[in-house]
């Protein structure tokens, strides 16, 4: 009896053991590209070439003057300002739309409603370069071409992962909490507004992180819709030391880790909301 428990024990240590070494390595695999932009943010052009980029820079030759540099250009405020107005308009209609539409295809029945959840879940099959040249004209023809509102159309109306998010939570709300809002007398618009909505909030959370870390991330929208230098967001941003001459990797890492702040700051604020229950506080059938 003694011996099973001693090979049980064993082979649970090995089970753990291989799982830790697999989360390390992957840890690593995450973590390294990461690391070694940091590294380089603060080495200057010689060191660069004369060490490695695993290594970390001497505190003898630690620099602060990429940082500077960019700090230093104009463009990045521009890029800061234009990021966070696309990204905040950009969720205000999104989590808006995305929760009525949400809340109205679960709870009402209608006709061609099945139809109307059809044609969203088709819209998301679709790759985005096959409508790629009707999208462009679209927007060339309201008048958004290099202008803020392009991309916001763009990031409201191509993207519906927020109706399906908001209506997976949606669906777990009880519907007496409905029922009873309603024979208390209160109508549809505040039903959504004072209960339905703040239970929401998960879902609002994890759709703001994703929403905004894909807005800011993305470099391909902002690059072709808005090619006025003043427009530029923190991606393309970061063109100007891409395309700028051999040597200033360092400058450029030294942007990708200010361009990172904004998510990480981004998630700090809303983790706690994503862990929460969806119906914290709320009556469960």
């Amino acid at each position: 009896m003694k011996k099973r428990i001693t090979s049980a024990k064993r082979k649970r240590r090995i089970t753990n053991g291989l799982k830790y070494i697999v989360c390390a390595i992957l840890a690593c695999l995450v973590i390294g590209p990461i690391l070694i932009t940091l590294f380089a943010s603060f080495k200057s052009k010689g060191d660069m070439v004369m060490t490695s980029p695993l290594m970390l820079p001497k505190l003898s030759n630690l620099t602060f003057k990429n940082y500077k540099e960019v700090f230093g250009n104009e463009m990045l405020r521009f890029a800061f300002r234009n990021s966070a107005l696309i990204v905040a308009v950009s969720l205000v209609f999104n989590i808006f739309m995305g929760s009525v539409t949400a809340y109205i295809l679960e709870r009402f029945e209608f006709r061609f409603r099945r139809l109307i959840f059809a044609l969203f879940f088709m819209g998301m099959l679709i790759p985005t370069f096959i409508t790629e040249i009707a999208r462009f004209k679209v927007i060339q023809s309201l008048g958004l071409y290099n202008t803020l509102g392009a991309p916001i159309v763009i990031y409201v109306a191509s993207d519906l992962m927020q109706l399906y998010i908001y209506r997976q939570f949606v669906s777990k709300l009880p519907v007496s909490l409905d029922e009873s809002a309603l024979i208390d007398g209160c109508g549809y618009f505040s039903l959504f507004g004072r209960i339905i909505f703040p239970l929401l909030a998960p879902a609002t959370a994890t759709i703001s992180i994703i929403k905004s870390v894909t807005i800011i991330n993305d470099m391909y929208i902002p690059y072709l819709y808005m090619p006025n230098n003043k427009l530029k967001t923190l991606t393309t941003f970061l063109m100007t030391y891409a395309g700028a001459k051999q040597g200033s990797w360092q400058n450029l890492s030294a942007a990708i880790i200010i361009i990172m702040i904004p998510t990480v700051v981004i998630y700090l604020i809303f983790q706690k909301h994503i862990l929460s229950g969806i119906t914290a506080g709320a009556v469960k059938e």
